[in-house]
């Protein structure tokens, strides 16, 4: 499949409206791609925390709308990254989408570990609870969000679903850019999936330089492209059946034998 990133900056003067235009005017360079992917909170900016509740919108508000229409005008799966989604019970989550070329919505994530280190994520936004696969003219295609890299029980976990492919999206600080390589690389190979991380770039609030660097990562570890720092597009070829072709010549996850089960009896001795 031929893959598409785009990396998206949020400066603080530009409204979301004013940003899902320009990007859906970016996105007409990605034709010809089977899959899109943007970045996580792009259209509200990750660190834009002040603004999180009067730009929460649900999954018929402006930005997935938007995103159905550019699926079916490119004729391309779309993952738009993630929004801040409000619920019924005007709960706010960090949900991701994805979206069949035919413009219908076919996986949402809610981002289970929600960020709390020099982050307002936290505080303001429900963790989601529920993970699952998306069965994908593509393939088996799963989700995790940013900080969900660091939690390889999440990653496992949707593994056990049916996940072949896993999809990324990101508002990584550049201050730990290396983590990102790091973890990226790390998750590929210890699940043997292929992994498609799409980063945002800029400065956000509070001086926050935001990494780029988006990259696909195949179940072998091989980094397949990687982008720069800057904002724009970056194109990948895969071959998802590189997932089945690894797991049979190397069955690591056929191997597994044992896992610890959850205990809920435990009491701490003193000094714990």
């Amino acid at each position: 499949m031929k893959i598409a990133m785009l990396q998206v900056a949020s400066p603080r003067e530009e409204s979301p409206s004013a940003r899902r235009s320009r990007v859906g005017r970016m996105l007409t360079a990605a034709r010809g791609a089977d899959l899109v992917v943007l970045p996580e909170l792009w259209a509200v900016g990750y660190f834009a925390f002040d603004t999180y509740a009067e730009q929460a919108e649900t999954l018929d508000g402006p930005t997935v709308t938007a995103a159905r229409g550019w699926a079916r005008e490119l004729d391309a799966h779309v993952h738009l990254g993630s929004i801040v989604e409000r619920d019924p019970h005007g709960r706010l989550y960090n949900t991701a989408v994805l979206i069949a070329p035919d413009g219908e919505i076919v996986h949402t994530y809610r981002k289970v570990h929600v960020f709390g280190h020099a982050s307002r994520e936290r505080e303001l936004l429900t963790p989601g609870d529920a993970l699952e696969a998306a069965d994908t003219r593509l393939g088996s295609l799963g989700v995790t969000t940013c900080y969900d890299l660091r939690f390889p029980e999440l990653w496992r976990s949707l593994v056990d679903l049916g996940a072949k492919s896993v999809i990324v999206p990101a508002a990584w600080p550049a201050a730990r850019l290396e983590h990102w390589r790091l973890f990226t690389a790390c998750r590929a190979v210890e699940e043997q999936v292929l992994l498609i991380a799409c980063n945002a770039v800029g400065i956000q609030e509070g001086g926050v330089e935001l990494g780029g660097h988006s990259r696909v990562v195949d179940p072998w570890g091989t980094v397949l492209v990687e982008a720069g720092e800057k904002e724009g597009i970056t194109f990948c070829d895969a071959d998802p059946a590189l997932v089945d072709i690894v797991r049979a010549d190397f069955p690591v996850l056929a191997d597994r034998r044992w896992a610890p089960p959850a205990r809920t009896d435990h009491v701490p001795r003193a000094g714990q």
